[in-house]
């Protein structure tokens, strides 16, 4: 038997490990599994090329829970280790380095990865276990060992007289970490890691019905057997090609990710490259709610079909994390910084290839199936419009398939919409002007007016849509947009309106005056229009750039400093509307003044802006106009 001490720097290096990573204790099983899967993949190799004479059979890794004796046991059938072995890869670790280590690193203890791609995958044992043990055989012909240690730099390591390829961990599991000896929080944790490693996992057994036995009778109970329950798939979908996968292949593994989902996924995107880098992965469209930070973190990232996490943040372009699906390389960095994440240039290189990749996915649906393209796009738009705002190469990419619908169903890309529009809706400086609502029911009256003089109005409703017409305006040559309800629409009415006020000049500027006394102008900007004796008499807009700039302001988290604009409105009153000219020639004060704050109100209540008090006050007015 050989007794020593293991080769570490510090008194005790085990503490300091589990005081470290205490957040992460969990990933303790992640580490072990993988080092199973690591020793039975090898093992594959080596009887592959000739290297190693046993069979390889159908090896697998059990995970066991001896609950009253308080050990938990992880067994592969691996290629195993000999006593030298042993030495070489458990007991001289390189630790020289472990306080330094620790202090370098701290910044990102809570990065799940952060054990196994320092080499302390096999160490991570003792963040749960006061005592561990190693019992293993090599695929050769050397004796078995049994290497034994109590949570202190000792270690004793003997003969052994296992058998069988492969090794035995066993964990004496500390009585601060008791619940790793529970059957449900071992399952748990294994869905949560190794749901996909590519070695069958045992778990257990279940109950599996058999066929009755000719003759049987109907009601006689179908016979059972006990089989090995493998809790895990070790061929999941992102590993095969895609010429390998039929639709329901992938609707199939879009449940297995996610067994609470409901409802189906709209489309998905198979990544798999193996040059300059190696990735591969699926992604998935799910329906997009207008709360982006409820989508967020659903993507899983895999390295070597090991769970590592779910916060991609810095692999995939922030407007694709609402996406959920699998992303697996190895080639992405886990034991640093986030910044330097960002900065590494395989990471760069992932996330433009990513980008590139949805692009030419979406271009291609739209090209293929543009009636499902658009039937879809409610449920996509949010990402698409997303990425024009944050990825220039997607931003110029999407104009081949980025939709503008209309109020009334009919969806253009850019280059459509603005030919459709080019003759009819300039503005006195021959820019474009694109007229747009955000709520059909809210702005009904000033879509039916825009409508009448043959206007095309968008339908332009997701939260983010004021930054992303702030960057077409700047990236467009002579385009604008304004809502249906906003000052810009003057200069097209105005310049398409042939309509010639019914009033003089004298009786216009009484009007004004009559005006400007009973309307606050803190609030309201008066202006008279001749417009259709139709429309009507008391229109409210807001200055385009104002609203704009205040709808940037809530969804930009404050950006554009416009936290404190005063809300003002125009108050267009039109010349030739019957109302008008009553109020003018009505002769005395008070109901001239009662006609028009009643007509103001009639105003600011279809805009929404008649509330509390004042709200009250109208229909107690309007109930005794009625009277």
């Amino acid at each position: 038997m050989t007794k020593g001490n293991i080769n570490v720097s510090v008194e005790n290096i085990f503490p300091l490990i589990k005081k470290f990573l205490y957040s992460d204790h969990e990933i303790f099983l992640r580490e072990l599994i993988s080092n199973a899967t690591d020793a039975t993949l090898k093992l594959k190799h080596l009887t592959n090329i000739g290297e190693s004479k046993v069979e390889y059979g159908n090896p697998q890794i059990e995970v066991k829970i001896d609950k009253d004796a308080k050990k938990l046991h992880i067994i592969d059938q691996g290629l195993g280790m000999t006593a030298e072995e042993v030495e070489k890869y458990i007991n001289q670790v390189a630790f020289s380095g472990a306080e330094e280590f620790l202090d370098k690193y701290k910044d990102s203890a809570k990065d799940a990865g952060i054990i196994g791609h320092f080499g302390l995958g096999f160490y991570s044992a003792f963040m749960v276990a006061d005592k561990v043990e190693i019992i293993t055989k090599s695929h050769t012909d050397a004796p078995a060992a049994h290497w034994t240690c109590d949570s202190s730099p000792e270690f004793t390591l003997e003969e052994d007289d296992k058998t069988e390829r492969g090794t035995e961990i066993i964990l004496h599991i500390a009585e601060d970490s008791t619940e790793f000896l529970e059957e449900s929080r071992i399952r748990e944790l294994l869905l949560k890691y190794n749901k996909f490693m590519p070695v069958p996992i045992k778990f257990g057994t279940k109950t599996e019905t058999l066929p009755k036995p000719e003759g049987a009778k109907e009601d006689d109970p179908a016979p059972t057997k006990e089989v090995d329950n493998i809790i895990n798939n070790p061929n999941p979908a992102w590993t095969k090609q895609p010429a390998d996968l039929e639709a329901d292949d992938y609707k199939n593994f879009y449940r297995e990710l996610y067994p609470m989902q409901f409802e189906e996924p709209l489309f998905n995107i198979h990544l798999n490259v193996d040059y300059p880098f190696n990735l591969t992965g699926i992604l998935y469209f799910p329906k997009m709610s207008a709360d982006l930070q409820i989508q967020k973190d659903k993507i899983q990232l895999y390295q070597n079909q090991v769970f590592v996490t779910d916060n991609v943040e810095g692999i995939v372009p922030e407007f694709l994390t609402m996406l959920r699906g699998v992303i697996d390389s190895p080639d992405i960095p886990l034991n640093v910084s986030r910044s330097y994440l960002q900065a590494d240039g395989a990471v760069k290189k992932i996330s433009s290839y990513i980008t590139r990749k949805v692009a030419d996915k979406l271009k291609s649906l739209f090209n293929n199936n543009r009636e499902d393209f658009e039937a879809k796009w409610n449920d996509i738009k949010i990402v698409i419009e997303y990425g024009m705002l944050s990825e220039e190469k997607f931003f110029e990419k999407a104009d081949a398939f980025a939709l503008y619908p209309t109020v009334d169903g009919k969806y253009y890309t850019f280059e459509e919409l603005t030919n459709a529009i080019k003759a009819k809706q300039t503005d006195k400086d021959d820019k474009m002007v694109i007229l747009y609502a955000s709520d059909k029911d809210a702005q009904h009256a000033y879509i039916e007016a825009a409508k009448e003089k043959d206007y095309e109005v968008l339908l332009l409703d997701s939260p983010i849509v004021s930054h992303l017409m702030q960057k077409l305006e700047t990236t467009k040559e002579k385009i604008s947009f304004a809502r249906v309800d906003a000052d810009h629409i003057d200069n097209l009415i105005k310049k398409e309106d042939t309509s010639i006020s019914k009033l003089s000049e004298d009786e216009k500027t009484k009007l004004d005056e009559l005006l400007k006394e009973v309307i606050p102008s803190e609030k309201f900007m008066v202006q008279l229009e001749a417009m259709d004796s139709n429309a009507s008499p008391f229109m409210i807009t807001q200055p385009e750039f104002m609203r704009r700039m205040k709808e940037m302001q809530q969804t930009g988290g404050g950006m554009f400093g416009m936290g404190n604009m005063p809300e003002m409105y125009n108050l267009v009153v039109n010349t030739n509307s019957e109302l008008v000219g009553e109020i003018l020639n009505t002769k005395t004060k008070k109901k001239q003044e009662r006609l028009i704050n009643q007509s103001l109100d009639l105003a600011r209540l279809s805009q929404g802006l008649l509330k509390g008090e004042e709200l009250t006050n109208f229909i107690k007015r309007s109930y005794d106009m009625i009277k």
